[in-house]
């Protein structure tokens, strides 16, 4: 018998290569959970976490990205109400215009030190790693859940 496990997922912080400062984009998700994340969704079956990386991302904005790090894996049971989903983070880069497209309402492009919108999920502590990340940090925390 096989086991029940989590859903994975993965997400994508896309750094617009050609923009000065390399923003990052974010999504207005167009389904539940409302609100802003980064980019990403499910892992299809027989997929590696790199290509439903790029698919995802080149769904979701228009972008083809490439790969630059792995930042991190996010498990916590109750990051996504839906039910328990880990997700591998990436850090990617891209060039040209993104668009929203597919599971994203709408799109924006951010400076990291800018003020941002409320995240959905997680993603506000993915991008707070994210910033350790830019400082070079070399290890990202593994976010145990508080007991």
């Amino acid at each position: 018998m096989r086991p029940v496990t989590p859903l994975i997922a993965v997400d994508a912080i896309i750094e617009l290569a050609d923009r000065p400062g390399r923003p990052i984009v974010l999504i207005e998700r167009k389904y539940p959970p409302y609100g802003w994340a980064i980019p990403g969704g499910f892992v299809d079956v027989g997929e590696s976490l790199e290509a439903a990386t790029v698919r995802e991302a080149l769904e979701e904005t228009s972008l083809a990205i490439q790969l630059k790090a792995l930042l991190g894996c996010y498990s916590d049971p109750a990051r996504d109400h839906r039910g328990h989903t880990v997700s591998a983070i990436y850090v990617a880069e891209a060039t040209g215009n993104p668009v929203a497209q597919d599971d994203a309402k709408a799109l924006a492009v951010f400076n990291i030190d800018d003020e941002l919108p409320q995240l959905a999920f997680d993603h506000q502590q993915v991008l707070l790693d994210y910033r350790d990340y830019l400082a070079g940090n070399r290890g990202v925390p593994i976010n145990f859940p508080k007991n």
